[in-house]
C-alpha cells in the first residue's frame, strides 16, 4: 500500500505540518529535523503528490504542449528541444499530439486543465472558436510556437516563413529553374506563408508559378504521396520541386524513385525544415532549416515570463532560416 504523509509523520515522530513544511520547504525548520524527515521519505519511497504540492504553492511545474502531429520529425525533433529547454528550469512538459483533429484538440486541452499546468505552448492552428474562448476564460499563461494565428491573441514564437520560402525560390532560379511545382500544408500558416515567399521570388524574376502545379497535402504519407503522383504521373513535368516540409519532400523522392525518375537529374528537389529526413535522404536533401533549438529555447523562456508577468505586452519572436545545401538540386543553366 503506498505510505501517505500521515505514514511519514509517524515514523519520523513529527506533526503533519512540519512533513508538510519540510515538502514545501516552507516554514522554519531546524536541519536535523529536515534531514529526519527527508531520510523517512525516502526510506518509505515516499513521493507527495503533485497536485497537494500545487495547492500550497500555486504551482505544479508543469507545461503543456500541443503538437499536430508527433511522427513528423521536425515536431519529435521539438518535442526534445522543448524538453531539454524546460528541464533546465525545473519543468516537465506534458506533450499532447493532436493528429489535425479538433476533437482531439479538445480533449488534451480539458485534459492539459486538469492537470492544472502552469502555461501551454501551442504548436497547432487553433482554429476552433470554443476552444480559444476557453483557453482565454481560464487565464492559462500561453503562447503559439510556430504558428501564426491572428484569432488566438499571443506571444508568438516562430520561424520567418515567408523568408525561408523565398530563399528556396530564389535558389531554384539561380540553378536556372522556371517550370516548378510547389506542395504545401494548407492547413498551416507557416507552410502558406513559406508558398507566399517562393512565390514573391519568382514574381520578383517576372516569371509565375503556374497554379495547377501548385498542390495542398498535410505532411503526413498518405496525403504526400498522393500529391507526388498527381505531379509525376503528367506528361509535362516540372524540372524542380518545392515541398513545404522535409517528410513531404521525401515522400515525393520515394514516388520519383518507384518511376525510375531519378533525383536530381530527372527532377529536382528542395525540402524545409532540415530534420534528419533530410540527412537520411538519398541523395541528401536541400533544404531550408529551423534553428530548432533555439525556438524551443525562446519558446519555454518567453512562456515562463508570461507566467511570471501575466501583464507582458505579447511579443512575437521571428527566428531566421538558411538554406543548407546537399544533393537534391541540379543547375540546369
Amino acid at each position: 500500500m503506498k505510505p501517505t504523509i500521515y505514514d511519514v509523520a509517524k515514523k519520523a515522530g513529527v506533526s503533519i505540518t512540519t512533513v508538510s513544511k519540510v515538502i514545501n520547504n516552507t516554514g522554519s525548520i531546524s536541519e536535523k529535523t529536515r534531514k529526519k524527515v527527508l531520510k523517512v521519505m525516502e526510506e518509505m519511497d515516499y513521493y507527495p503528490s503533485g497536485i497537494a504540492a500545487a495547492l500550497t504553492v500555486k504551482k505544479t511545474y508543469t507545461i503543456g504542449a500541443l503538437l499536430p502531429d508527433i511522427s513528423n520529425p521536425f515536431f519529435a525533433e521539438m518535442a526534445k528541444s522543448l524538453e531539454n529547454s524546460a528541464r533546465e528550469h525545473g519543468y516537465s512538459i506534458i506533450f499532447c499530439s493532436t493528429d489535425y483533429l479538433i476533437e482531439r484538440e479538445k480533449e488534451y486541452l480539458d485534459l492539459l486543465f486538469k492537470k492544472q499546468i502552469d502555461g501551454l505552448i501551442i504548436a497547432i492552428e487553433p482554429t476552433d472558436s470554443d476552444m480559444i474562448q476557453k483557453l482565454q476564460k481560464k487565464h492559462l499563461p500561453h503562447l503559439l510556437l510556430s504558428v501564426d494565428n491572428p484569432v488566438l491573441r499571443t506571444s508568438i514564437v516562430s520561424t520567418d516563413d515567408r523568408l525561408g520560402g523565398y530563399l528556396a525560390g530564389n535558389y531554384l532560379l539561380e540553378k536556372g529553374h522556371r517550370e516548378v511545382s510547389v506542395i504545401y500544408e494548407d492547413n498551416r500558416s507557416s507552410s502558406r506563408y513559406r508558398l507566399k515567399g517562393f512565390m514573391e521570388a519568382f514574381e520578383n524574376a517576372n516569371l509565375n508559378v503556374n497554379k495547377n502545379l501548385i498542390i495542398p497535402s498535410k505532411s503526413k504519407m498518405e496525403e504526400a504521396r498522393e500529391a507526388a503522383r498527381i505531379i509525376l504521373k503528367r506528361e509535362k513535368k516540372p524540372t524542380a520541386l518545392f515541398a513545404t516540409t522535409d517528410l513531404i519532400a521525401t515522400v515525393f523522392i520515394n514516388e520519383a524513385r518507384k518511376l525510375n525518375i531519378a533525383v536530381p537529374d530527372g527532377i529536382s528537389v528542395i525540402g524545409y525544415d532540415n530534420t534528419i529526413y533530410a540527412e537520411l535522404c538519398e541523395p541528401g536533401l536541400t533544404t531550408i532549416a529551423q534553428p530548432v533549438t533555439d525556438l524551443a529555447t525562446y519558446a519555454i523562456r518567453m512562456l515562463l515570463e508570461t507566467m511570471e508577468k501575466p501583464d507582458l505586452p505579447k511579443a512575437k519572436i521571428l527566428l531566421t532560416p538558411k538554406l543548407l545545401e546537399r544533393e537534391s538540386v541540379k543547375d540546369i543553366n
